[in-house]
Parts: C-alpha cells; structure tokens; sequence
C-alpha cells in the first residue's frame, strides 16, 4: 500500500521558495452555526508530506527553511494565523532533491483554511522548489523519486 497524493489536498507544486512565502491554502469548508473550528488531526495518522523538487541553494550555502503548518480564519494566512506544527531548521545542505519530511498534525482547534509558511532563515535561497500534499500517513512503501523518473514495477 502506498501513500495516495490527492490534487485537492496539495499546498505546493513545484512552488519556487526563495524567500519567506505561504503555499496554497485548503480551503476545509464552512461550519454550520457558530462553530468555527474543527479537529482534522483528532483520529491521528494525518500530517503534511514536503519534498523538495529542485535542490535548495544560497549565496552563502548557509540557508535553513523551517516550515510551519497554520490554520486561519482567514485566506491569507494572515498574522492571526493559529502555528499547529512546526519543523526544526532544516539546513541547505539536507535540501537536496528528493529530500522528504513528513511533518505530522497533532490534535487541535483547526480553523477554515490551512496552509503552510515556509521561513528562509540566515539568509534566503537563490533556487529550489517544494511540493508539499495533506496526507493521511506516512507509509513504509511510499519512496521519493526525483522530477522526470520513471518507476517501474
């Protein structure tokens, strides 16, 4: 059994991070009434997969990028936005293509829509690209491959 990637559940395709930047956002649909939050990690197994697609390069090769995983109220991630995981700093040398993290998603009050922000720290990338999908799990079969490979069975 392998790890299935879904369209609708996709944060970053080939999203080009050089600087600090906010993937798409997953829109997770209104709540009847006043309730305004919901818990999508309550059953467990839920987290973020991210690969990196194209290695991760700076100037001075000392970059990190530190993702975080948020929900908001409102589309844009804004300052308001609710932090429900977060990585350490990963550092440029780890970034190469390939490279996958599975961030996974605790139990919480979850608001509408959920993105990721991705941080440049030290200094920002001159290149490199995420791809990055909501996935229920990580499992032992599910490998990375780089861009234009093929797999065969």
């Amino acid at each position: 059994m392998s790890t299935r990637l879904d369209k609708q559940l996709q944060f970053s395709s080939a999203q080009a991070v050089t600087a600090d930047a906010i993937s798409s956002v997953i829109d997770l649909g209104p709540l009847g009434g006043s309730n305004t939050l919901r818990d999508i990690a309550a059953a467990g197994n839920l987290g973020v997969m991210v690969q990196v697609s194209t290695v991760m390069d700076s100037a001075g090769e000392g970059a990190t990028l530190t993702i975080t995983v948020e929900s908001d109220s409102a589309v844009g991630l804004d300052a308001s936005a609710t932090v429900h995981a977060t990585t350490t700093a990963i550092a440029e040398a780890t970034l190469v293509a390939g490279y996958v993290a599975y961030i996974p998603l605790p139990p919480g009050a979850y608001e509408r829509y959920l993105g990721l922000r991705y941080n440049a720290g030290t200094e920002d990338f001159t290149s490199g690209n995420i791809n990055a999908w909501l996935v229920h799990g990580p499992q032992p079969t599910w490998r990375a491959y780089s861009d234009n490979t093929t797999n065969s069975a």
